[in-house]
């Protein structure tokens, strides 16, 4: 085997098809960038513009945007081997609307099914997954088979070796909710929360590290107080806790007593999505250098706050000096 990766990611890939207006309704906008994403595959985006060795486990249609996908993922330094094709299903897009500073609606088409939802336990390459310094999971590939499977198998082989982060990632339209206030009440729709829960706590049995906003955290926990989700979350297993706060910044919990709260970076937003997939692709670089919490919060928030000044997600991704440079000015 080849040396072990920094980085392996594994969950959501797609085609992200970005307005090239602000400010205008999705019907009326006329012109369109095209874009590698798809949370987990950009977060191993993010962290190879900071100079790790990543991968990617996904699938995608026997398609031209499945082919656009490995060409992406290549130009950015991300090994694609584990990116493979579904004849049954097409390369799934999403289109968004940008209006800043803080409305980002997003379109998924991802049916009848999306390919990264058809990832099997058979086909995982265990030994990689076992050997990475980082293994990094999403929510999202928790909400329907085969990919729950996968991902339960990929962690069990893990057996918590190096660092397994679980991002609570938590889109309801993916478990039977509503993108707002659902008929369920609560902000993501209490059914589709409580269908996801007992999967969010096995997939925390194996891991080392959580990561998610309030919403994402409360799916997880049952809680929405900051404190009381961190505590939560390591009650179930896990050794660092990190509860992103949007305008008051992050919290970061350890298992042995150690805390960081620090305050976000303020940028003028363009597009607020893909902010959290740079800071968890600076919290990976973060933790292979085995820094401090305060500097790895502050670092990741500094990623997340160019990327959201930036129109796009993974071609938005700073490197380390730009990202050094950005906290220089602060």
């Amino acid at each position: 085997m080849t040396e072990p990766y920094d980085l392996i990611t594994m969950g959501r890939i797609g085609v992200d098809i970005y307005p090239l207006q602000t400010g205008v309704p999705l019907a009326r906008v006329e012109t369109f960038g095209k874009f590698l994403g798809g949370s987990a595959t950009n977060v191993a985006v993010a962290a190879a513009r900071l100079g790790r060795r990543t991968a990617v486990i996904s699938r995608t249609g026997r398609d031209p945007f499945g082919d656009y996908l490995h060409q992406a993922l290549r130009e950015f330094g991300v090994d694609d081997r584990w990116v493979t094709p579904v004849d049954a299903y097409p390369t799934p897009v999403t289109f968004c609307e940008i209006f800043p500073p803080d409305d980002f609606p997003l379109y998924f088409y991802r049916r009848p099914k999306a390919p990264d939802l058809v990832i099997r336990p058979e086909e995982l390459d265990q030994d990689a997954i076992r050997a990475a310094r980082v293994f990094w999971i999403t929510g999202t590939g928790l909400c329907e088979e085969p990919s729950r499977s996968a991902t339960l198998a990929a962690l069990a082989a893990r057996a918590k070796s190096g660092t397994t982060v679980f991002d609570l990632d938590w889109r309801p339209m993916f478990w039977g909710g509503e993108g707002g206030a659902s008929k369920d009440g609560g902000a993501s729709g209490a059914a589709a929360m409580a269908a996801a829960r007992p999967y969010y706590e096995a997939a925390l049995a194996h891991a080392t590290v959580a990561v998610g906003n309030i919403d994402e955290a409360e799916v997880a926990t049952g809680l929405r107080d900051p404190r009381a989700c961190a505590e939560a979350l390591l009650a179930m297993g896990v050794e660092l806790a990190v509860i992103k706060q949007g305008p008051k910044g992050v919290l970061a919990v350890h298992r042995d007593g150690r805390t960081a709260e620090v305050p976000p970076t303020p940028v003028e937003v363009v597009n607020g999505l893909g902010a959290g997939d740079s800071f968890g692709g600076s919290l990976c670089h973060g933790l292979l250098n085995g820094w401090d919490l305060e500097r790895m919060m502050r670092h990741a928030n500094a990623a997340g706050a160019i990327v959201a000044s930036r129109l796009a997600c993974s071609s938005a991704m700073p490197t380390a000096a730009e990202v050094d440079a950005f906290l220089a000015e602060r």
